[in-house]
């Protein structure tokens, strides 16, 4: 794990030409919404059940980042066995969406300098990417409303391939679409799910520290450097490709 920047001689940041960039946790704190949306399919769940405990934004954190089938089935697994998971799950992950849809972004906020990042990222001329493990439906309607769309060239959610993060097929496409290598291309998260997929793509990987990674320490993951916000990211990457004197 490397926590600060390498020198550029020898830093895998040199050579970037494009960054594909994670949503939740990294540029928009959203636990807000998966807290509302989340506590109101557990009542419509429960209703004539008896009354259930809200969960709590703490609790919840440590399910987001997987897709929302995995977190659905945490939620679940809060109040039922395997079996019990299962049998509510198609009901649930209806709710869940539909009250998702309806509140999208509504309690939302951008981390600070994601902007002006993105604005850095681009005038160093780099390509930009967002890929996230929400599902598109949601996270393109959320990049709109917080005037993040237009950043970027493409974007994936986690239902728009075959696998989603940690497998490195995002990332490899991401590769694809802008015809570069692998080597050219810097995940910038906040989770291990971020830079175990970047590691398995070949991609250099920066992560956050303020995210969303499973009550982990950002500081025990794999990751190239720990920036300490995107426009931080901005100035690496363009340091580390300056033109030699």
């Amino acid at each position: 794990m490397t926590t600060a920047a390498p020198t550029p001689a020898f830093s895998p940041l040199c050579g970037v030409q494009a960054a594909i960039i994670d949503l939740d946790g990294t540029m928009l704190h959203t636990m807000p919404d998966f807290h509302i949306a989340i506590n109101r399919m557990r009542e419509e769940l429960f209703a004539g059940r008896g009354a259930r405990r809200m969960l709590a934004v703490e609790q919840i954190e440590l399910m987001v980042g997987k897709g929302s089938e995995n977190l659905i089935r945490q939620v679940l697994a809060v109040d039922f066995d395997a079996a019990g998971v299962d049998d509510h799950f198609s009901a649930a992950m209806e709710s869940y969406q539909r009250h998702y849809l309806d509140i999208n972004g509504n309690h939302s906020a951008l981390y600070p300098d994601v902007a002006a990042g993105l604005d850095a990222l681009k005038a160093h001329g780099l390509r930009l990417a967002c890929v996230t493990n929400k599902p598109i439906a949601f996270a393109k309607p959320l990049l709109e409303q917080k005037g993040l769309a237009g950043y970027f060239e493409v974007v994936y959610g986690g239902d728009s391939l075959p696998h989603k993060k940690p497998h490195p097929l995002p990332l490899l496409q991401v590769c694809r679409d802008f015809a570069l290598e692998p080597a050219q291309v810097v995940a910038i998260g906040d989770s291990s799910n971020d830079a175990q997929a970047a590691r398995a793509a070949g991609c250099p990987v920066l992560t956050v520290p303020y995210g969303y990674n499973h009550g982990e320490s950002i500081h025990d993951t794999d990751s190239d450097g720990i920036v300490d916000t995107l426009l931080h990211a901005a100035d690496l990457i363009r340091l580390h490709n300056q033109p030699a004197n």
